[in-house]
């Protein structure tokens, strides 16, 4: 059997925009397969934590975009434009008014990437879908250690396995992304070599995957 086609995902939990490409990512994938069942994919996801400075127990969520966006007609403008992308581009529903926290994502980070290294695959999607849902629908906060426990232990994982990655202080997390934030999220990479910035289309991330398989077929027959 021939290599895994290797697609990294760089993204954070708090971030839309990655919930958006997650399922693009999914669609473009299962065209993939509609097309090429011959190619196996191995997916492998990397925290970056935009808002490392945040304190452990994060910050009101009402509070932080008011600062940020500078009105409260400005966040109702930002948040109609992303509930209207994400119910077009991929049917979402996301519920701004049940998140109560912005919260520091460091932990959640940590959380899942002892996960990927313990679990299965289907553990690992389960647990990052449960905590999208946890920020995005549930307004459960994810800088709470003892939430991401029970999260985790709802997808399978037993918490002291996980307990010994979880900080409780707030502090950053830098894992294999570090750094990659300026590049904004979500990224992908597409057999380490064909990167795509950004919310793209299901077209656009299948168009990649196939730009890949044809570099290494290429590859392979000057070999």
């Amino acid at each position: 059997m021939s290599q895994p086609l290797h697609i990294e995902v760089f993204f954070d939990f708090i971030c839309p925009w990655c919930l958006i490409g997650k399922r693009q990512l999914e669609r473009a994938l299962a065209r993939l397969r509609a097309t090429r069942p011959d190619v196996e994919v191995e997916l492998e996801w990397h925290g970056v934590q935009l808002l490392p400075d945040l304190p452990a127990a994060g910050v009101p969520f009402a509070e932080f975009y008011l600062r940020r966006l500078g009105s409260e007609q400005a966040v109702r403008l930002r948040q109609a434009q992303v509930r209207e992308a994400a119910a077009a581009a991929a049917g979402l529903s996301i519920d701004f008014a049940r998140i109560e926290r912005m919260p520091n994502t460091g932990d959640a980070h940590r959380l899942l990437e002892r996960a990927a290294a313990i679990g299965s695959p289907a553990q690992v999607e389960a647990l990052l879908e449960r905590l999208f849902a946890a920020y995005f629908h549930n307004g459960e906060d994810l800088g709470d250690p003892a939430t991401l426990l029970l999260i985790a232990e709802d997808c399978g994982f037993a918490p002291a396995e996980l307990v010994d990655n979880l900080r409780g202080d707030g502090w950053p997390f830098f894992g294999d992304a570090a750094g990659m934030a300026g590049n904004g999220v979500p990224y992908f990479v597409f057999d380490r070599h064909l990167a795509v910035s950004g919310s793209q289309s299901a077209e656009v991330l299948l168009g990649a995957m196939r730009a890949a398989l044809a570099r290494r077929d290429a590859e392979g027959q000057l070999a």
